[in-house]
């Protein structure tokens, strides 16, 4: 099984899967990294601490 991506989670979460789109949910992923609640393990993989 792969890691979900950036990509993958736009899919999830019924959001368009245009460059715009996915860059918007790559902004909020980034901003809940910087809250503490995510960690990005490598470019566009999120996890949970």
């Amino acid at each position: 099984m792969t890691r979900p991506d950036t990509r993958d989670l736009a899919l999830a979460m019924d959001l368009p899967l245009t460059p715009n789109g996915i860059q918007n949910v790559r902004a909020k992923l980034k901003r809940l990294t910087s809250r503490g609640i995510l960690i990005e393990t490598e470019p566009g993989l999120f996890t949970q601490p």
